[in-house]
């Protein structure tokens, strides 16, 4: 079974191809500008590579150009087409709607009832996803909501101090989001330990960022809530805010609510706190150069990732494995190090040397700790695509 996972943006289409027959990724690629006359089209399959410039108007002339190169008899990896079973979506959030859904005209528009909810995300996708439906009827779209891995969320770490009526009627409580990430850090580390019991709380350290508890695979807490705006600072999204602050900015600055909501979403986090850049590899860079705001953007980032581990740990009864993935989870030695200083009465140990060279998959902590550390590259498509692959074999996949 061939299933190509997209990831859509505004003006841009990235995917890669699974043979799931043996979860073989065949091949990987993508377009950039679309919309314009000149956009990017690029592609790695087996040893052929392809770049060119051309016009793509949308997204569907995009995605059909990429379809003709990925069975091109001379550089692509398809017979036809139509070898192409369903195109996977890792979608963010729908009002009312979770878990693999095949996209039709009730999934858009629970999905367009939390464009406000997920602005960055939902208002693409829904544009994107309408368009393929329509000028590629004959390919599934399936979408998998990346809270569908955190339905098994115990009450006490999932509803908010609201009038329950919120939360009944409205769906106001913390949905958790990640889920392709979390999902595949938990398969992967039991696979890798040989083990199906683990506490693990995975660390998903990235332009958006979460920290998840997880026990026997389950997921029992998410530092995410209601939108993917919260928990930790993100690289231009504001994180943990208290809500009661907003009627005091609007007065002091005159901006209106939608202007503040702008503000939080597009120039706060990492961002807004710096100064200098949303990318933490610039901030890291000011920070060694003497830039005090840059040293404190880093500092709130990574108290923020303490706190959460602190309320994990307690939440789980300890941990048996913390994994950091994500781009700064996975490349930052310093970003973890600054985590787990301090941590040795807890039994998290990290190995300096080990930490310092990693590189992929492998374990960073010292050989005394009670906790294993591991940096772990995540594979949210892979993930999207076993759940499509289930839901087209009948199975509904949560």
């Amino acid at each position: 079974m061939i299933i190509l996972v997209a990831n859509l943006g505004s003006t841009s289409f990235k995917y890669r191809l699974f043979d799931m027959t043996d979860e073989r990724l065949l091949a990987r690629g993508g377009v950039e500008r679309i919309g314009s006359a000149k956009a990017r089209f690029y592609a790695q399959a087996g040893h052929a590579t392809w770049e060119e410039e051309a016009a793509a108007a949308d997204h569907a002339v995009a995605v059909e150009a990429c379809l003709r190169f990925l069975a091109d008899p001379q550089r692509g990896v398809l017979r036809s087409a139509a070898d192409i079973r369903a195109i996977g979506f890792k979608a963010v959030h729908a009002h009312g709607l979770t878990g693999v859904q095949r996209v039709d005209g009730r999934v858009l528009a629970a999905m367009e009832a939390c464009n406000d909810v997920a602005p960055a995300h939902n208002p693409p996708y829904v544009r994107a996803m309408r368009l393929l439906a329509e000028k590629l009827p004959h390919i599934p779209l399936i979408a998998a909501f990346e809270t569908g891995f955190h339905q098994t969320i115990p009450p006490a770490n999932r509803l908010y101090a609201v009038p329950r009526e919120w939360a009944e009627k409205h769906g106001i409580v913390r949905h958790g989001f990640h889920g392709a990430s979390h999902r595949f850090i938990a398969e992967r580390t039991a696979l890798v330990l040989g083990r199906s019991d683990l506490r693990i709380i995975s660390c998903h350290l990235g332009g958006s960022s979460s920290l998840c508890a997880i026990r026997n695979g389950q997921s029992l807490a998410n530092s995410l809530g209601f939108s993917p705006q919260t928990g930790l600072p993100h690289n231009n999204r504001v994180g943990d805010f208290d809500p009661f602050a907003l009627p005091a900015i609007m007065r002091a600055t005159g901006k209106t609510l939608e202007q503040v909501l702008d503000d939080l979403a597009n120039r706060s986090g990492l961002l807004g706190l710096s100064g200098v850049s949303n990318d933490l590899r610039d901030i890291e860079a000011a920070a060694e150069q003497g830039n005090v705001a840059a040293r404190e953007a880093l500092a709130v980032f990574v108290a923020s990732v303490r706190h959460y581990l602190g309320a994990y740990l307690v939440l789980l009864g300890g941990a048996d494995v913390i994994v950091f993935t994500g781009g700064i989870g996975e490349n930052s030695a310093r970003l973890r190090s600054a985590v787990c200083e301090g941590l040795e009465w807890l039994g998290i140990v990290l190995d300096p040397q080990r930490n310092a060279s990693a590189k992929g998959e492998t374990p960073i902590h010292h050989d005394s700790s009670r906790v294993q550390l591991w940096t772990m590259p995540t594979n949210e498509e892979l993930i999207v695509a076993r759940q499509a692959k289930a839901y087209l074999a009948g199975e509904r996949s949560p």
